[in-house]
C-alpha cells in the first residue's frame, strides 16, 4: 500500500497527514511550531528534528503503520532556505524517525500553493503569521515577500498585530483618537491599566511572534466595529498582499488570466479577504483554496515519487 507522508510547519503550529493512493486520509494531527529563528526559541534548528520525530511518530502511530513504510514525504518548513548554513541540517531531520530518504524538504510556502491550487499552475498568497507568495508556471517557481517580521512580512499577522499595538499606544496616549480598538484590546490582555501591554508583549511573550500574530484578529474585531484606525490597517495589509501576487506574476511572466488562491489564517477573516479581492485586477481568477496546505503537502509526496494521485481523488475534497 502507498502512503505518502505531508507535514505542513508554521509560525503557530506544524500539521501532517498520511494519505493512501485512493487520496483518504489515514490519520492526521498537529505539533507545536517548528520554527526556529523565533526569539523565544532556546534550541536553535535542533529544535526542527525534535518536532517531527514525536510528531511523525504519533501520526504513523495513529495510522498503524510504521514510518518505514511511507512511500514518499514531503516537509514543508518554515524558514527553509532562508539560513544557507542550516538546510543541511534541515534537509536531514526527518531521516532519524523515517529511517529511509524517500521525502524531500522545502519552505512550508509550496504546501499553500500544492493544496490551494491543486498543483496547478498559478499563485498562491499566504498570510499567516507571516506573509509572502508562491507561484508556479510550468517548471518556474518563484518566491515573493517572506523576510521576516523585523523587516519584511507584510499584510501577515505578524504584521497587522503590530500595526494594532501602535495604534493602541497611539489613542492611549492621545496621539490618535480613540476607537473601538481601545476597549478591544484592553479586555482581550485583561490590562488593568494600558501600561501594562509593554509588560504582556515584552516580559510575559517576549516577544512571541505567533502571540502578536494572534492579534490581527483583535484588529479585525475592532474594524468591524468601525474602528478607522483598525479599518486603515485591514486595508493596507490587503493592498501589500496585491503588490506580492502582482510581482509574481511579473517574475513568472504569466499572460492571460492568472489562478490565484490563499492560504493562512488571516485570509479566513471575511474583511481581509474582501479587502484583498476588491484590489485585484480583471487578470486573475479568484480560486477557493482546494485542499488545506498540508493535504497539499501529501500532494505533493506523491506527485514526487512518480506517482500522482488520481484525477478523482484529487478532485475529492479530503478532510
Amino acid at each position: 500500500m502507498n502512503l505518502y507522508l505531508g507535514v505542513d510547519g508554521g509560525g503557530s503550529g506544524t500539521a501532517l497527514c498520511l494519505v493512501n493512493a485512493a487520496g483518504e486520509v489515514l490519520a492526521e494531527t498537529t505539533a507545536p511550531s517548528c520554527y526556529y529563528l523565533d526569539a523565544s526559541c532556546e534550541e536553535g534548528v535542533a529544535l526542527v528534528e525534535r518536532v517531527l520525530t514525536a510528531a511523525v511518530s504519533e501520526l504513523c502511530a495513529l495510522a498503524g503503520v510504521r514510518p518505514a513504510e511511507i512511500t514518499s514525504a514531503f516537509f514543508g518548513l518554515p524558514a527553509y532556505g532562508e539560513v544557507s548554513a542550516d538546510v543541511p541540517v534541515l534537509d536531514a531531520a526527518p531521516r532519524a524517525v523515517l529511517g529511509h530518504d524517500r521525502y524531500r524538504c522545502d519552505n512550508d510556502m509550496v504546501c499553500g500553493w500544492a493544496g490551494s491550487l491543486g498543483l496547478a499552475d498559478g499563485i498562491n498568497v499566504i498570510s499567516g503569521t507571516g506573509s509572502m507568495t508562491y507561484g508556479r508556471n510550468g517548471e518556474l517557481g518563484v518566491r515573493v515577500g517572506g523576510w521576516g517580521e523585523l523587516f519584511g512580512d507584510e499584510g501577515s499577522g505578524y504584521w497587522m498585530g503590530v500595526r494594532g499595538l501602535q495604534a493602541f499606544t497611539q489613542m492611549s496616549d492621545g496621539r490618535l483618537p480613540a476607537g473601538p480598538l481601545l476597549d478591544v484590546l484592553r479586555k482581550h490582555l485583561e490590562l488593568a491599566a494600558d501600561l501594562d501591554l509593554i509588560d504582556v508583549v515584552l516580559n510575559r511573550w517576549r516577544g512571541s511572534r505567533r502571540e502578536v500574530a494572534a492579534l490581527s484578529r483583535v484588529v479585525v474585531e475592532a474594524a468591524r466595529l468601525g474602528d478607522v484606525a483598525a479599518q486603515g490597517i485591514v486595508d493596507a495589509a490587503a493592498t501589500e498582499l496585491v503588490r506580492l501576487v502582482e510581482t509574481t506574476r511579473t517574475r513568472l511572466r504569466f499572460t492571460g488570466t492568472v489562478p490565484v488562491s490563499y492560504s493562512g489564517g488571516v485570509l479566513t477573516a471575511p474583511e481581509i479577504l474582501q479587502a484583498f479581492t476588491a484590489r485585484l485586477a480583471d487578470s486573475y481568477e479568484l480560486r477557493e483554496p482546494q485542499y488545506s496546505p498540508v493535504v497539499g503537502a501529501a500532494l505533493y509526496a506523491a506527485a514526487l515519487a512518480g506517482e500522482p494521485l488520481s484525477q478523482i481523488a484529487v478532485g475529492r475534497p479530503l478532510e
